[in-house]
């Protein structure tokens, strides 16, 4: 299928190849009719691309600060590449679709093959979208119309928040897509609507929905208008809905206001705000969130999960169909909204017209009609990418099951580099698949995973998807025949590490390895290598500068990532497991009191009377270093800064070692997985493994 991607490097808009999306739990598989390019949003992404490495330092001065203390404790290099893998990966563009189901995944009721639909999918021939995004499309709407549906739901939601009662007069500042449904909308709702805007165009057309216009580019005063327009009363609610770097919009809105009057942005200006201008009216001000609530809570969009129509009136899902219904009855009319259409295949012209000085408001893009011919090429779930050059005979043949930012900037690398030939590359979405496997030399990207537990061609597997995924994905690698290198965590519960025993048992040739990659890095294996000539227990203290990650992260859920200590801490307590030689004979956590109680500190006891510490604490600076080990055996300390400094004290012969750069071990680990694809012999002891799954599963839960 083809899907509108933008390279954040470089602004470039690009209509690739890209495997079709399966639909997953909760979620419904849609072929695509139309789309709408909001032309604030996507401009906004455009221009950001085009934009100079200075430009775009200065549009996200937070991340600038991010780059500066990663190099103060990484080194220059390791934050440069960082940022370039960052920006080099392809955007996903759109998020206004109608188009009809043609599959339903698990537990979808709400929805069946051949209904219309209207969702936040992106620009692409099929989407996969979960339940609580998607509406059903009236007949009466046909999909032009319905395309408006999420810009719609975003200027009914910024309407909700003002709480327009009907004869109250609204400002609206913007008449772009959003301002001029923003003014058709409040004028269902019987009010009086003063729009507001630069373009003599676009306020010609707000009158047509009857609402009263300030223009600009005239030298109109609108704050002397709506003094006109209330009699001097001031207006009862301004809603701004354009997009702008000044402060201007806001004083003005403040300064037409009345006393205790509302207002609210949905769109994007400048808010170095008067106190002066709020403090003498006590003005309300309030930021609207998208399409409305439910957005960003992956338990309603993701795992679908609604919030009670007794408590929450208006959902996502819910403002998605009063607009709809809207459409239906005639009283908001999206037909004078479009300026431009485009066939899906002159996207890229589409898109020189959001970025150019042409006038536009709104822009479809319109898709192939459906054909048995078509149906099976859109939805081919793999497809093949260009080669890049011989692969060598003999080379065991990888596939990745998960193409996130660590897997492409780290782990693909270190496998091509350690000798595997690149086979197959995949992500639910296709979209990273795509970009990984150009970057990196695969023969083909694919969002069918089943289909790669089963390719004959295929001699490996790394699982490098989310934590939840892991322990069924080697389950099922294993019983194929697949050696598999799974990232850390190797699962979440125990009952899943008892499948994982079963299945290694049940294997004919089980190889499994885990991600453990500082147990290879080149630091760790001197001071192994030195520890060996100290015999005898050993204490251990490991100090992890973490990081606060916010509760709503994937990582925090129990259920996804696991929790910090399942999914982070475990690389730790195998260090400790690996350098000490010795089985863990008991364990015990300390956790300091804060919500998210993910600053703990772990306690370690060995088989060998071996102690140790792990420190994991996510209330530090980054400008600090990361991670410190130190080690105390027989009168003597080791000492390891960051993967990059080694100090000896009281070691005969050995002092410092010091890396250009820091060195984790990456590669190490994935050069000692490739080569026991031909030795046999796994890398890690499977019974380290589960000594270290099932220990930090017990700290964890």
């Amino acid at each position: 299928m083809r899907q509108v991607l933008q390279n954040l490097k470089t602004g470039e808009t690009e209509l690739a190849d890209v495997p079709c999306p399966a639909p997953g739990p909760g979620q419904v598989l849609i072929r695509t009719s139309r789309t709408l390019i909001s032309a604030g949003t996507e401009r906004m992404l455009v221009d950001f691309g085009k934009a100079g490495w200075i430009e775009k330092a200065r549009q996200q001065p937070d991340k600038v600060r991010m780059v500066i203390d990663k190099i103060r404790t990484d080194g220059l290099m390791p934050a440069l590449e960082a940022v370039r893998n960052k920006l080099d990966q392809p955007m996903p563009l759109g998020y206004c679709n109608t188009g009809t189901v043609v599959a339903v995944g698990n537990g979808v009721t709400e929805f069946a093959v051949g209904d219309r639909v209207a969702c936040n999918g992106r620009h692409a021939e099929m989407v996969s979208v979960p339940v609580n995004l998607c509406a059903h499309v009236p007949d009466e709407v046909d999909d032009d119309a319905a395309a408006f549906t999420v810009l719609g739901a975003i200027a009914l939601q910024g309407i909700r928040l003002a709480e327009p009662a009907i004869g109250e007069s609204v400002a609206v500042f913007g008449l772009g897509l959003i301002g001029q449904i923003a003014v058709q909308l409040l004028r269902a709702n019987g009010c009086r609507v003063l729009g507001i805007d630069t373009n003599p165009a676009r306020t010609e057309l707000a009158r047509q929905w009857g609402a009263s216009t300030v223009d600009l580019a005239a030298g109109e005063d609108p704050v002397a208008a709506a003094d006109r327009f209330t009699s001097g009363a001031g207006v009862d609610a301004v809603i701004l809905t354009l997009a702008t770097d000044s402060n201007e919009p806001m004083h003005q809105a403040a300064l037409m206001s009345r006393k205790r009057g509302r207002i609210v942005l949905v769109g994007v200006t400048g808010l170095e705000l008067s106190r002066d201008d709020f403090y003498k009216k006590e003005l309300t001000f309030q930021v609207s969130c998208s399409y409305g609530p439910g957005r960003y809570d992956a338990a309603y969009e993701e795992k679908g999960q609604d919030y009670p129509i007794g408590f929450v009136r208006w959902t996502e899902q819910r403002n998605f169909e009063a607009v709809l219904d809207m459409i239906a009855g005639r009283r908001l009319r999206t037909e004078p909204l479009v300026s431009h259409r485009f066939a899906l295949d002159r996207a890229g012209a589409a898109y020189d017209v959001v970025s150019g000085s042409e006038p536009s408001l709104g822009i479809l893009i319109e898709y192939p009609a459906h054909t048995p011919e078509t149906a099976a090429i859109v939805q081919t779930r793999t497809v093949a990418l260009p080669s890049p050059a011989p692969r060598a005979t003999g080379a065991p043949r990888v596939a990745f099951i998960g193409s996130g930012n660590y897997a492409s900037a780290v782990l693909m690398p270190a496998f091509k580099e350690a000798g595997a030939v690149l086979q197959t590359v995949a992500s639910s979405s296709g979209v990273t698949a795509i970009h990984a496997g150009r970057k990196h030399g695969f023969a083909e990207a694919s969002t069918d995973t089943a289909a790669i537990l089963t390719d004959a061609a295929i001699d490996a597997v790394v699982v490098a998807t989310r934590h939840d995924s892991h322990a069924s994905l080697v389950v099922r690698a294993l019983a194929a025949g697949k050696p598999v290198f799974v990232e850390k965590p190797l699962c979440l519960t125990l009952d899943e590490l008892d499948a994982i025993e079963t299945a290694h048992r049940s294997a004919a040739a089980p190889m499994l390895t885990v991600g453990f990659n500082r147990r290879f890095a080149p630091l760790v294996t001197k001071m192994r290598t030195l520890l060996a000539a100290a015999p005898g227990p050993k204490s251990f203290v490991m100090t992890v500068n973490a990081g606060a990650i916010a509760g709503e992260h994937w990582t925090q859920d129990p259920a996804v990532g696991g929790g910090r200590v399942i999914g982070e801490a475990c690389h730790f307590v195998d260090l400790l497991r690996f350098l000490a030689g010795s089985a863990i004979s008991s364990h015990a956590r300390t956790t300091m009191s804060d919500p998210r109680g993910d600053t703990v500190t772990l306690q370690l006891t060995f088989a060998d009377g071996s102690i140790g510490s792990i420190h994991y604490f996510a209330n530090g600076s980054k400008a600090f270093p990361k991670e410190r080990l130190e080690v105390f055996a027989q009168g003597r300390v080791l000492q390891l800064d960051n993967f990059r400094t080694l100090t000896g004290f009281g070691w005969s012969g050995f002092r410092r070692a010091r890396l250009w750069k820091q060195d984790k071990g990456q590669k190490a680990c994935a050069a000692a997985f490739v080569a026991a694809l031909k030795s046999g012999q796994p890398p890690i002891p499977f019974d380290e493994i589960v000594d270290v799954a099932r220990t930090t599963i017990a700290l964890g839960s």
